[in-house]
């Protein structure tokens, strides 16, 4: 299929900012779910609120755009009611870490088989600018204006410390193994965290000395290294890309199922 036979060409022009990297992700996406070899009729994606949640509107599957921070507890009710559909849910840093962070936490600890894709861009972009869970030490932003005093949430830690079983990070300058990651986080059978790191020159760009998108791209591509490389030895400040874990655990809707046999067999 084209790319344009998996979006709503009537939500066209899309409305993010110039430069942003959530059209990148939501094409690396589309090209993951095309290789799966997915129906699109059984594939839902499941949004908060943010610029990232956009990517409902703007895609031709079965859509829930949701409240903020909600995405994952909408996902998993669908999950459970028709647990032979694909579950994708988009969200961005705040989103999934701030009001949302309790549902990705357990349903990192269930492993229900959900894909949750957090677009990583370091602040609240869509509401001005705010800082976010994932705004670095010192960094500023429009609530920041003298540096953040927070200490940033590691995406990839908290996933792996909460019990997914699968856990990756790419950035929006990687896109093949971008595309890659997905294929493998979407076919994979339990909940699959991926965080790409995506650019937000406008909010986050401008007040910390990105001159532009693309200085923004070249970061990422300097300023990451794949796991385990030689240059994660000699610069332990690189950012490791690539996947963490991706292991075969008892799947939530599974077990679930087994519960309810079990009970009616006690009838």
């Amino acid at each position: 299929m084209a790319v344009k036979d998996y979006i709503r060409e009537r939500f066209f022009p899309h409305i993010w900012c110039p430069g942003c990297g959530h059209g990148t992700i939501m094409n690396c996406m589309i090209r993951a779910i095309e290789s799966t070899g997915i129906k699109k009729n059984d594939i839902v994606l499941v949004s908060g609120i943010g610029c990232s949640s956009r990517i409902c509107g703007y895609l031709d599957f079965h859509t829930l755009h949701t409240l903020h921070g909600r995405a994952l507890a909408f996902a998993t009710g669908v999950k459970l009611s028709r647990p032979e559909l694909t579950l994708i849910v988009p969200m961005g840093d705040g989103d999934a870490l701030a009001i949302g962070g309790n549902h990705l936490i357990h349903a990192a600890r269930r492993n229900i088989d959900i894909t949750a894709i957090i677009m990583n861009n370091s602040v609240y972009g869509m509401t001005g600018g705010q800082y976010s869970p994932t705004t670095g030490y010192g960094n500023f932003s429009a609530t920041a204006p003298y540096g953040n005093i927070d200490q940033s949430f590691d995406i990839v830690k908290l996933a792996l410390g909460a019990g997914a079983s699968f856990v990756a990070r790419t950035t929006t300058y990687h896109v093949t193994s971008t595309i890659e990651i997905l294929e493998k986080a979407i076919a994979h059978k339990g909940f699959s965290v991926v965080e790409i790191i995506s650019q937000c020159p406008v909010y986050f760009g401008r007040k910390n000395e990105f001159a532009s998108a693309v200085n923004m791209l070249k970061y990422y591509r300097t300023h990451t290294t794949p796991i385990g490389s030689k240059m994660k030895k000699k610069y332990p400040e690189l950012i490791e890309r690539g996947i963490f874990i991706q292991e075969e655990r008892p799947e939530y809707c599974s077990e679930y199922d087994k519960i309810i046999e079990k009970a009616h067999k006690e009838r």
